[in-house]
């Protein structure tokens, strides 16, 4: 990042009002301070009226030359100086034009350029101090503290630069971060997507397969002509077929070139017993508690049931720590009913930020359910989930 598109922005926030308070007040206090001078002759005013005026006009320049800037307002105030006061006390008003142009070239200016350029200026300014303080026109006390305090401006300046690039370096990561975040999570839920959309039409191809052979079946029993219904069954099996066809050509467009169609039965909540099995052996202690009479369910929702479950074991083996687990899974005539929890010290993602979560909202959603997860008041982490069972998709 260059150090002038931060600086640019920093400038832009407080141009209006800066330009607009802080250099005419310079300006009206050099001539002030210059006129309310009696010691000074008549070209000593004019030439304070015309420095305070001149040094201001440059300053409003800083921000896009700093180093330009530092030398017309050093070289302003140097001609202030001698033509107006000589080699004595210079005036108040150009001491604070050189300190604010000094602070330019730290904060505006690239490092380590602006260091290069502040020490040759400084030691080419200390040439004249010096022949004035062997030929006795001033002493060292007059001169030491504008180097001091054209030092520290320096070293503001310079300070400020570092914290804005670092500023705006750490607002490009977490905003760099954030996009990363949301990409990924968008690809999470189209790979979640596309394994329910797979595994569902394994459960749907199933349906109709059997649909299909039931036909057949009845066509083969069926007794008589009975055009009517045997052309009815007929439709059915050639719907059916069709259907199964379609399906597997919609799904290829989610499925990778290697990947088969699988055969093996999916899994369902029938099965907890041996996925809470696995975990155990795992090293995550789980109790598994059914309330209510299993019932049938019905086939996306009971796979999908069986998903979020070992999902959240999942989560819970790898990011709870030394924990116990605890699986509910309640039956009623309406919905089946989830809950997974742990009391383990562990960070488990926070809800909507892990790409399981993601997954799991899908499989609820898809069902028309509800899901919430968190950190739990007494300490590990819980997850809840309801699939309701009328009117699935």
């Amino acid at each position: 990042m260059r150090t002038s598109r931060v600086a640019g922005s920093f400038a832009g926030v407080r141009r209006i009002p800066l330009d607009a308070v802080l250099l005419p007040v310079l300006a009206a206090i050099g001539i002030a301070e210059t006129l309310a001078n009696d010691s000074l002759t008549t070209a000593g005013h004019v030439t304070g009226v015309v420095a305070s005026v001149l040094a201001v006009l440059i300053l409003a320049y800083r921000r896009r030359a700093p180093y330009a800037t530092f030398v017309g307002v050093f070289v302003v105030c140097a001609v202030w100086l001698i033509a107006a006061y000589g080699w004595s006390q210079g005036p108040f008003t150009g001491f604070l034009d050189l300190v604010l142009a000094t602070f330019a070239v730290g904060f505006y200016g690239r490092s380590p350029r602006s260091l290069y350029f502040f020490g040759a200026v400084m030691v080419a300014g200390a040439v004249p101090d010096v022949y004035g303080l062997i030929r006795g026109l001033h002493e060292a006390g007059d001169v030491l503290p504008t180097y001091i305090w054209l030092a520290a401006a320096f070293a503001i300046g310079v300070t400020l630069q570092r914290r804005e690039l670092l500023a705006g370096l750490l607002s490009e990561r977490a905003s760099r971060a954030e996009r990363e975040r949301e990409l990924r999570a968008r690809e999470a839920v189209a790979d979640e997507r596309a394994r329910i959309a797979r595994e569902l039409h394994d459960v749907v191809a199933h349906d109709v397969s059997v649909m299909v052979v039931q036909a057949q079946g009845a066509d083969r029993a069926l007794e008589g002509e009975q055009p009517e219904v045997r052309a009815a069954l007929a439709a059915i099996e050639t719907t059916g077929r069709e259907a199964i066809d379609e399906m597997r050509r919609l799904l290829g467009i989610l499925r990778r070139s290697d990947e088969e169609l699988t055969l093996a039965p999916q899994p369902s909540l029938a099965e907890l017993d041996a996925l809470v099995a696995g975990v155990r052996e795992a090293g995550l202690p789980v109790e598994l508690e059914v309330v209510g009479d299993p019932i049938a369910l019905p086939p996306g929702v009971d796979l999908s049931a069986y998903r979020i479950v070992q999902e959240a074991l999942t989560n819970a083996l790898k990011h709870a720590g030394p924990a116990r687990a605890r699986v509910v899974v309640r039956y009623s005539d309406e919905a089946v009913e989830l809950e997974v929890s742990d009391d383990g010290p562990g960070g488990v993602v926070a809800p909507g930020t892990g790409h399981g979560l993601v997954g799991m909202r899908e499989r609820v959603a898809l069902y028309g359910g509800d899901l919430e997860a968190g950190n739990r008041g007494e300490g590990g982490w819980a997850l809840r989930a309801r699939l309701p069972l009328g009117g699935v998709a």
